[in-house]
């Protein structure tokens, strides 16, 4: 396993990192088998752990500090984020100081461990200042409850506002992104990673296999089942019959078709690829099953020569995403009428 410096933190990590989404109530629900999950991931030589707490409403997270107690926490550098719903009521999600103080201590208690080494931010939050945030972030760093904090699926100039306000205000300041990154989704290629870079941040990437579709298992011709697994909790994703999709699909099977070519599977040549950017860190895997594992982690060792990746340019050109690839966040000035429509009455007035 090779190991990269977290951006400036002088953390080392694995150049994959263990995700852990698929662990609890939405993926394998035994606990006992997930641990030996964990447990053969460390034992590869992976060293980094991502989690949040609402993956499987803060299940992910008890079954990750099962998985360290014992003697392995020293080992491992462990994250995990905040911002989404834990529970009922106005002030139970968010970037807010007085979420923030409370999440970390639940999450702190489901980990079983003192402190965490990288907290992140899972989404902006439109109503909160990013100093306030900031401000918070940097106290937990002091209390010695996490080491470093960071940001996930920021957009580019929300990570430079960020970073413009922690010089003007003298604060302490994001290390890391983490933001959704594949064949499929190289949209960042053009604003955050350049950005990342730009400000020596850390940065561990998120879903290579592309919701599935570069996993082998999607492919042009294939009927779909769109009543079971990830398709049922988000069909217009897969089904084939929407042309977004259908782009998805050709460009899959001309990649499986480059990955046969040099020897490799399509999930080896997805989780492989990501890793290639300078800008990148750790490329996050999120296996459900053992063999998910195993299949994942062939990636690590496959090197892609300069043929290959023009071959994948050529495909899917940098700086393209041929789909959206966040589905729980969409930002509000697209989602809010009122940042995009001026008052009726404004409008009739010329």
């Amino acid at each position: 396993m090779t190991y990269r410096s977290l951006g400036r933190t002088g953390i080392q990590v694995s150049v994959h990192c263990l995700g852990t989404m698929m662990f609890g109530a939405v993926g394998n629900q035994d606990h006992d088998d997930c641990v030996r999950i964990i447990h053969a991931a460390l034992d590869e030589g992976v060293n980094f752990v991502d989690t949040a707490d609402m993956y499987s409403a803060g299940e992910s997270e008890e079954i990750v500090g099962k998985a360290l107690a014992g003697g392995r926490r020293d080992d491992v550098v462990l994250a995990t984020k905040v911002h989404f719903p834990m529970g009922d009521g106005p002030n139970r999600s968010g970037n807010s100081r007085r979420w923030i103080v409370r999440a970390v201590e639940d999450s702190l208690r489901r980990l079983n461990t003192d402190w965490i080494d990288l907290y992140q931010v899972h989404r902006p939050d439109h109503t909160t200042d990013i100093e306030e945030t900031l401000s918070v972030l940097g106290d937990l760093v002091r209390e010695g409850k996490i080491r470093a904090f960071g940001c996930s699926t920021f957009p580019a100039e929300e990570i430079a506002e960020a970073h413009h306000v922690s010089e003007r205000r003298a604060l302490p300041r994001l290390r890391t992104e983490q933001p959704p990154y594949s064949i499929l989704a190289r949209g960042i290629e053009r604003d955050v990673l350049p950005t990342a870079l730009r400000y020596g941040m850390g940065v561990l990437t998120w879903s290579p296999l592309a919701s599935g579709f570069l996993s082998g298992r999607y492919r042009t011709g294939t009927p779909v089942d769109l009543t079971s697994g990830r398709a049922a909790l988000t069909p217009a994703r897969f089904d084939p019959a929407l042309p977004g999709n259908a782009a998805k699909l050709e460009a899959a099977g001309r990649l499986i078709e480059l990955a046969a070519d040099i020897g490799a599977t399509l999930p080896e040549l997805a989780v492989a690829f990501p890793a290639v950017h300078p800008a990148v860190t750790s490329v996050i895997i999120g296996p459900r099953t053992m063999d998910q594992l195993r299949s994942l982690l062939k990636g690590a060792s496959l090197t892609l020569d300069d043929a290959a990746l023009d071959r994948i340019d050529e495909i899917v050109p940098p700086g393209t995403n041929l789909y959206h690839p966040d589905g729980a966040w969409r930002s509000p000035a697209l989602t809010d009428l009122a940042r995009r429509r001026r008052p009726v009455a404004e409008r009739a007035a010329g």
